[in-house]
């Protein structure tokens, strides 16, 4: 964990919505990066308060959380990760790296400030409901779940489809007007990343472990092991 966090990725992802790991059990890995250039963002598996606080006690960066799909389930979500008087989030100390501060008001907003709030975006209700979703203060970046939300769009993991992409230039567009960083879960397979880029998409994550694999048969390759 330490060395991927210092290879160049801005962010490394720890999942518990589709992961047999709990939360808490992340606690080593995140704490290994302590020091190092990418952040630790937690997927919680739902929209709870109690799943949130844990990630942030454990010094999670940033929280996504899945199926955000009106105003009050965005509202519910930024209020349980950010501190009194913007949320909710229950006081348990300095938590994370976030600096250095002459008095625990301004860590208090420091965290408000900086922290990454992402909720996913994975179902027609959610498009429809976008405009208002995205009105509501302290959303960073909003998650598109790809394969959700292709099935969802009754095209179910077809991503180059017409139907699907009219979906996503949608989401773009309205996180344009909000000034809200538009973001995919992943590049669906066989499609260029730099083809979302052009859509505006600026947030992603990434294969790490088939690059990693290339990046050791690249390195094996230059050895004559005749």
């Amino acid at each position: 964990m330490s060395m991927l966090a210092n290879s160049g990725l801005d962010f490394i992802l720890f999942d518990t919505q589709h992961s047999p790991i709990e939360l808490k059990e992340y606690k080593d890995a995140m704490a290994a990066m302590r020091g190092k250039d990418a952040a630790p963002i937690v997927r919680v598996s739902a929209n709870r308060a109690d799943l949130i606080c844990f990630a942030l006690d454990l010094g999670a960066r940033g929280i996504i959380v899945p199926m955000v799909n009106t105003k009050e389930e965005a509202i519910e979500m930024v209020r349980a990760c950010q501190y009194s008087p913007l949320g909710d989030r229950s006081n348990a100390g300095v938590r994370g790296e976030w600096g250095e501060f002459e008095n625990y008001r301004d860590y208090l907003d420091a965290v408000n400030e900086e922290l990454l709030i992402i909720p996913m975006i994975e179902t027609q209700q959610a498009i429809d409901n976008i405009d208002e979703i995205l009105s509501v203060p302290g959303i960073d970046v909003l998650l598109i779940g790809p394969s959700d939300l292709s099935i969802e769009l009754n095209v179910p993991l077809d991503y180059p489809s017409d139907t699907y992409q009219k979906g996503l230039d949608t989401i773009a567009a309205a996180c344009k007007k909000h000034d809200v960083v538009p973001g995919m879960y992943f590049i669906p397979p066989g499609m260029d990343p730099n083809f979302y880029v052009e859509k505006g998409f600026k947030f992603f994550t990434m294969p790490w472990a088939p690059w990693a694999l290339q990046g050791m048969e690249n390195g094996l390759a230059e050895i004559n092991r005749d």
